[in-house]
C-alpha cells in the first residue's frame, strides 16, 4: 500500500512538473490547465526564479476574452502579472512596459492585444510603489538595478515559461511595446537582451535616465525665483502658445493648430517682452528669460549644453500642470523629480531631509555618472538586434512635455551612424515623429496609431512600414480617446500619415485636411 501511495505522488508531481508533463495535457480543460499552473515547479527557469502564487479564470474587462489570469514574483521580489487566453491563442508572446517608477504590475498594455489572441505580460519592475514615488530606491543596489534592466528581461524568461507549460508549446513570435519608462525598457531590450523579443516598439524613451530627469527639473527651477514664487502663471502660458501658433501654425502649410516639425518655428520669445508704459499683452524680462530657459534646456552657467534637448515650441499648454502648477496646485514635476534626486538620482542617495531646489547645475550633472550606468538605454551599438532578425519602431511626440523630443531624434542619428548610415538602419528600426502628440499619447495630432500591426507585419511578412496612418479619435462619453483599433470612420475626426524620419508629412495643397490621403512626405 506504502509503495502505491508514493507511485501515485510522484505520478500527480510530474504533471505539474515543468520537468514533467505539461499543464497544457490535452485530456484537461483550460480551467484546468489554469488551476495546474499553481502547482507547476517554475523555480529551474534558467536565470528567473518562478514562484506563482495565484491563478483564476478570468477577465481583464467585460469585453476581453476569458483568460487564464497569473499572478507571481521572480527571486527575490520582482511582481508579475500574466494573461493567457483560454482558447484562441494566436501563438504569441506579448510584454507591455511600465511608466514612471513603476511599482506596479497592472496589465495596462494588455487589453488590445489579448483581443487579437496573444498572451500578456507586466511586471512591476522589481519593487512595489506608486507610480511617482522614488522611496524604494534608498540607497537599494539591487532595486535600481531591477529596475534598470533586470527585471524586464527575467520577466520575460518566467512569461515564456508559463506560455509553454500553459498551451505546451512556445511562442512563435515575441513583441514588446512600451512608452517612457517603458520605451527605455524597449531600448534596454534591444541592446542588452536582443534574442529576447522579435519586434519592439519604443516610444518616447527616458534614453538618459538621469539626464531626462535633470531636464525636468530644470524646467521646473526655470520657473521660479530665488524665493521659491512662479514667474510664469497660467495666463501667461496660454499667451505664449497663442503667439507662438500665430507666427509657426501655417510654415507647414496647413493651419490646422499643429506644428509639423518645430525645428522650423524661429520664435524668439523678447517678440513678447513688454516695452516701456506697456505691462499687459506681453511679457515681462523675468518672464522672457524664464521661456528662453525653458526652450534652451538644462546648461552651465555659462552656456554648456548638459543634456539634449529641451521642450518645444507648440508644446506650451503642456508646461501648465507639469511645469507651472495649476489649480492652486504645485507644478506636478516638482514632486515627482524632487523625489527622484532625493532617493535614486545620486549614489549615495541623498535622503529625505535634501532639498532638491539645491541641485547645482553647473556641478551636479558631474554626478548622474554613478547611477545612471544601471538605467540607461543609449548604447547606439545594435547589431546584435539586427544580426538575430529583429525590427524596432520607435515613435516620438514633438509636443512632449516628459520626454523631450529631441533626446530621441539625436539617439536615432547616433545609432545610424553607428550602423553605417540610413539604408543600414531602416532595414531594421525606423523612428516616427508624431506631430502635436503629447507624452505618449494625447494632444491635437493624429495620435492614435496601430504600431502593433505595422510591427507584425514587418517582422511576420517582411512589409516595413514606410508610411503609418495616425488618426485623431473623437472623446469617447467618459472623455478620453479609443486607442483600439482599427479606430471605427464614425470616430474619427482627421487622420495623418507619417514616415520614417527624417521625412516629414506635408499637405498637398489641396483635398480634406482630416483626410491622410491629401497629404504626402517632403524631406525639407
Amino acid at each position: 500500500m506504502k509503495r502505491i501511495f508514493v507511485l501515485f505522488f510522484f505520478a500527480i508531481f510530474s504533471v505539474f512538473s515543468v520537468g514533467g508533463a505539461s499543464a497544457a495535457d490535452k485530456e484537461m480543460t483550460p480551467q484546468a490547465r489554469c488551476a495546474a499552473l499553481l502547482s507547476t515547479d517554475f523555480t529551474k527557469v534558467q536565470d528567473a526564479t518562478t514562484q506563482l502564487l495565484k491563478t483564476e479564470v478570468a477577465k481583464l474587462t467585460p469585453d476581453s476574452p476569458e483568460t487564464c489570469m497569473v499572478e507571481g514574483y521572480i527571486a527575490p521580489n520582482i511582481g508579475i502579472r500574466m494573461a493567457l487566453p483560454l482558447t484562441g491563442w494566436n501563438g504569441k508572446f506579448f510584454q507591455g512596459g511600465c511608466g514612471g517608477s513603476c511599482g506596479s504590475s497592472r496589465l495596462t498594455w494588455c487589453e488590445e492585444p489579448l483581443k487579437r489572441g496573444y498572451t500578456c505580460l507586466s511586471t512591476d519592475m522589481g519593487h512595489t510603489s506608486a507610480g511617482l514615488d522614488w522611496t524604494w530606491a534608498d540607497n537599494n543596489l539591487q532595486a535600481m538595478a531591477d529596475f534598470g534592466f533586470r527585471a524586464t528581461h527575467r520577466a520575460t524568461l518566467a512569461g515564456k515559461a508559463i506560455v509553454e507549460a500553459f498551451y505546451n508549446s512556445a511562442p512563435k513570435y515575441s513583441y514588446f511595446m512600451g512608452c517612457s519608462t517603458g520605451g527605455r525598457q524597449a531600448l534596454v531590450a534591444v541592446q542588452t537582451f536582443p534574442w529576447d523579443f522579435d519586434g519592439i516598439v519604443a516610444g518616447a524613451p527616458a534614453i538618459n535616465w538621469t539626464g531626462a530627469g535633470m531636464g525636468l527639473w530644470w524646467n521646473v527651477m526655470a520657473n521660479r525665483r530665488k524665493d521659491g514664487s512662479k514667474i510664469l502663471e497660467e495666463a501667461d502660458v496660454r499667451f505664449l502658445h497663442t503667439k507662438v501658433m500665430e507666427k509657426c501654425d501655417a510654415i507647414d502649410g496647413l493651419k490646422d493648430g499643429i506644428i509639423t516639425d518645430p525645428r522650423d518655428c524661429k520664435f524668439d520669445p523678447a517678440e513678447l517682452q513688454c516695452k516701456a508704459g506697456n505691462a499687459s499683452g506681453c511679457l515681462n524680462a523675468d518672464q522672457v528669460e524664464a521661456v528662453r530657459k525653458l526652450y534652451s534646456g538644462p546648461h552651465t552657467s555659462d552656456g554648456k549644453p548638459t543634456y539634449t534637448g529641451s521642450v518645444q515650441p507648440g508644446s506650451e499648454l503642456n508646461w501648465l500642470a507639469p511645469y507651472i502648477g495649476i489649480n492652486g496646485k504645485p507644478a506636478v514635476y516638482a514632486g515627482f523629480i524632487g523625489n527622484q534626486w532625493q532617493f535614486a538620482g545620486f549614489s549615495p542617495a541623498m535622503g529625505p531631509n535634501w532639498d532638491p531646489a539645491q541641485f547645482d547645475f553647473d556641478k551636479d550633472y558631474k554626478r548622474l555618472g554613478l547611477v545612471e550606468p544601471l538605467l540607461t538605454g543609449s548604447n547606439p551599438d545594435l547589431r546584435k538586434f539586427k544580426a538575430r532578425g529583429g525590427k524596432l519602431i520607435g515613435y516620438q511626440g514633438w509636443d512632449d512635455q516628459s520626454i523631450v523630443p529631441l533626446n530621441y531624434v539625436d539617439y536615432y542619428e547616433t545609432a545610424t551612424r553607428t550602423m553605417g548610415g540610413p539604408a543600414q538602419t531602416l532595414d531594421f528600426f525606423r523612428l516616427f515623429m508624431v506631430p502635436g502628440m503629447n507624452h505618449c499619447l494625447g494632444g491635437v495630432g493624429a495620435d492614435s496609431v496601430d504600431y502593433l500591426t505595422y510591427l507584425e507585419k514587418w517582422v511576420e511578412k517582411g512589409q516595413a512600414p514606410d508610411v503609418m496612418i495616425g488618426v485623431h479619435a473623437k472623446p469617447e462619453p467618459n472623455g478620453q480617446r479609443s486607442m483600439f483599433f482599427p479606430v471605427p470612420p464614425e470616430k474619427v475626426e482627421f487622420s495623418r500619415p507619417y514616415y520614417p524620419y527624417p521625412a516629414k508629412t506635408k499637405y498637398k495643397g489641396s483635398g480634406n485636411p482630416t483626410d491622410a490621403a491629401n497629404f504626402t512626405s517632403t524631406s525639407r
